[in-house]
């Protein structure tokens, strides 16, 4: 049967048709040249048919052997083809500015860029490995990660906060990603294995994104005491993978970011770290990392939150960054983004050997490796960038996406798209709704209500009578029916009950509210903890608790 399938298989190659894997050594190797399929193809059509398995493992060992590119064609399932170990190629692309490059499916010739120094660097992402920091507890998005990590907690409808820098990796070319996390990690493994793993890459460039969990080892009994400490703990694993540059990126921040740009001026100036920043006036400045540079944007001073004078004195000349002379003289500070590019060995010589007992990137290592001569150059990042790190800036962010005009940040951007997990759903059904301003999410169904300004995540099922205002509803993990309950005494089924109102508020996944319930915050409570209730107020937002119940006719 095997020999059948390779005939009929390589007939239909060499006569022009190319399946995307060949016949029965799909298992064995995915190859992603065109004429490369076709060369295999016509050499089977000539050969007799492998008797077995080992056979056909030599033979097309035999045929990649003699191929200009067989030290870089992975077979599938290697660890060294999804660890990114492609160290000649990127070394032999630094080696000239002519070097033909395979990056998805077609060879293409690497854009170089020449510094002053007449330095030649590429532009390559082959060996630029990303390590996502998860956080930690997220005390002050709490409750929301009461029973998720951080980065799994939803966004906008249809996605979650780790969709945001895993897209930006993708649309950058990254494809080798780690999400460190030490927190109810299994929403957030589950989201990553479902949505990304066999979808990073193809071909050659196969990646992975992986979530790496907090462990004891013989070298560390504790948990990650820092952001720092975190990468440490995995040094090893992130060593194996031979990659020359590391990309720490936050799993909480809202922002569109081509890494592209910021690696190929880390490299042009041959920085050891390069930090992302933000331009900042002075009425936000003071609740920033600060940082201030010299005349080429090195960076060489810091300054953690300052105020009056300490302020004043980390004014720095924007323009130098190429922020133009008006916008520079309105936000004439920088503030650090929490993403950094290091040299591979800079980031292990730091951690491992000069200071080993520091915990943190931004308040001790990079300003301790400034202070030890190390180069720490600034990058300017002049977009939309949010950090979403407590739950009125996580409400306000989502909310401000529901804006027809100018939206601070936008999902419809073609070009560079969020990806998320395909989930399948239905399309949402509206029956006699009035929507104003809002975003409706995948599978929801929405009867006889009104909605307004609000994010409506998927599954969200919405019962006649409704009003839903300045709200963001999360939705559910799935779908249950009025009756699904009938056997159960007093059960509310998932979703909003007939004639509630709710007014400024985050309901999580799964919460079962009542009928002619009133979450409006009537008596604008700042702070107020009702868990047991469940609910909690913060900063004024009504958050209701994952998987709570909010019985009928409830005030709150």
């Amino acid at each position: 049967m095997h020999a059948v399938t390779m005939r009929a298989n390589a007939s239909t190659l060499a006569s022009g048709a190319v399946p995307a894997k060949i016949g029965a050594i799909s298992g064995v190797v995915e190859a992603s040249f065109f004429f490369f399929q076709i060369r295999i193809a016509r050499q089977l059509s000539r050969r007799s048919p492998p008797s077995g398995r080992r056979d056909r493992l030599e033979l097309v060992r035999a045929f990649l052997t003699d191929c200009d590119v067989c030290d870089r064609l992975p077979l599938a399932g290697s660890r060294q083809a999804v660890r990114g170990k492609a160290v000649f190629t990127a070394r032999k692309a630094r080696a000239s500015a002519k070097v033909a490059r395979t990056t998805k499916a077609v060879a293409t010739e690497t854009t170089t860029t020449t510094t002053t120094a007449g330095k030649v660097v590429d532009d390559s992402t082959d060996n630029v490995l990303a390590i996502i920091l998860g956080g930690g507890a997220g005390t002050r998005l709490y409750p929301l990660t009461k029973k998720r990590a951080k980065p799994a907690v939803p966004l906008g409808a249809n996605y979650r906060l780790i969709d945001i820098p895993v897209s930006n990796c993708i649309n950058s070319d990254i494809n080798k990603m780690y999400c460190l996390t030490q927190f109810n990690s299994a929403s957030l493994n589950r989201h990553l294995s479902q949505a990304y793993n066999s979808n990073v890459g193809s071909g050659l460039r196969q990646g992975f994104v992986e979530v790496l969990a907090a462990q004891q080892s013989p070298k560390s009994k504790v948990w990650f005491q820092g952001t720092a400490d975190a990468v440490r703990q995995y040094m090893w694993l992130f060593n194996e993978s031979k990659c020359e540059e590391y990309i720490i990126l936050s799993g909480d921040h809202l922002y569109r970011m081509d890494y592209k740009p910021f690696i190929l001026e880390h490299r042009k100036t041959g920085a050891d770290i390069t930090v992302s920043a933000v331009p900042m006036d002075a009425a936000r400045a003071e609740a920033f990392g600060l940082m201030k540079i010299d005349d080429s944007g090195r960076i060489i001073d810091f300054a953690e939150k300052p105020k009056g004078k300490e302020l004043e004195a980390m004014a720095v000349d924007t323009t130098i960054l190429g922020l133009d002379k008006k916008l520079a003289k309105e936000m004439p500070y920088i503030a650090s983004m929490g993403i950094y590019v290091f040299k591979a060995s800079a980031m292990d010589e730091l951690l491992t050997e000069k200071f080993p007992d520091c915990h943190d990137f931004g308040g001790e290592i990079i300003p301790k490796a400034n202070e030890l001569g190390k180069h720490v150059q600034a990058f300017l990042y002049k977009g939309y960038w949010e950090d979403i790190g407590t739950i009125e800036a996580f409400y306000n962010a989502n909310l401000q996406c529901n804006d027809p005009d100018a939206p601070k940040f936008s999902f419809y951007e073609s070009g560079s798209p969020i990806y998320t997990q395909s989930r399948f759903l239905p399309p949402s059904k509206l029956l006699d709704v009035q929507v104003s301003r809002s975003t409706i999410g995948d599978g929801c169904f929405i009867k006889k209500s009104t909605i307004s300004n609000s994010m409506i995540g998927l599954r969200t099922s919405i019962s006649e009578g409704c009003v839903i205002e300045d709200s963001m509803i999360m939705g559910a993990d799935y779908y249950e029916e009025t009756h699904e309950c009938e056997d159960l005494p007093d059960c509310t089924p998932i979703g909003i009950g007939a004639g509630t109102v709710i007014r400024r508020a985050i309901v999580d996944k799964n919460a079962r509210i009542g009928m002619d319930c009133q979450l409006i915050n009537k008596d604008n409570v700042q702070e107020a903890n009702e868990e047991e209730k469940g609910y909690i107020i913060k900063d004024g937002i009504i958050v209701i608790v994952k998987d709570s119940y909010i019985p009928n006719g409830t005030i709150i």
